[in-house]
């Protein structure tokens, strides 16, 4: 009994997170909306710093992902069982990647707060797959959300980052 309602009380908390996630970006893009009336010759784009430290909270929220504190180059943060995980965000139709990460999650987010998981699986497979390309590990690549959405349907479960206990 005790269990199931310190369940229940880790659920509320993410639900509340997860509101809240949603609230503030209905505030934001209601503003760019207002920039971009008032100055249409601006784009009033995201930044991606903001739209990866949204992705990176939801991320925490719904995997067994612990982020790190500090900013580092190849990963976010680190699984459950310890494995170091690469989160990327994007509000449009790709992903990057620079270096080859050991997991990564990649999610496209929409307006209302919603997301689409677009790959969760080990960083080696997108390197495999686009081992054609160049600048690996000297440059950001991008991939497309339907390319990476594609290779995710490949990675067996026991490869991909756990979802919270919720």
């Amino acid at each position: 009994m005790k269990r199931a309602t310190e369940n229940q009380a880790t659920a509320d908390k993410a639900m509340t997170h997860r509101a809240a996630i949603n609230e503030a970006l209905q505030l934001i893009f209601s503003g760019i909306a207002k920039l971009k009336d008032r100055f249409p010759s601006k784009a009033f784009t995201v930044d991606t710093r903001l739209v990866g430290d949204i992705g990176e909270v939801i991320a925490a929220l719904e995997h067994a992902i612990s982020l790190y504190e500090v900013q580092t180059p190849a990963h976010d943060g680190v699984t459950s069982g310890g494995r170091k995980v690469q989160v990327k965000d994007t509000f449009k139709k790709h992903l990057t990647m620079t270096a080859v990460p050991d997991l990564y999650l990649g999610m496209q987010l929409k307006q209302d707060g919603s997301h689409v998981e677009i790959y969760n699986g080990p960083g080696s497979l997108i390197a495999q797959r686009f081992a054609h390309r160049t600048g690996w590990g000297d440059r950001q690549l991008s991939f497309s959300t339907d390319a990476l959405l594609e290779l995710s349907k490949k990675v067996p479960d026991g490869q991909r980052i756990g979802y919270s206990a919720l």
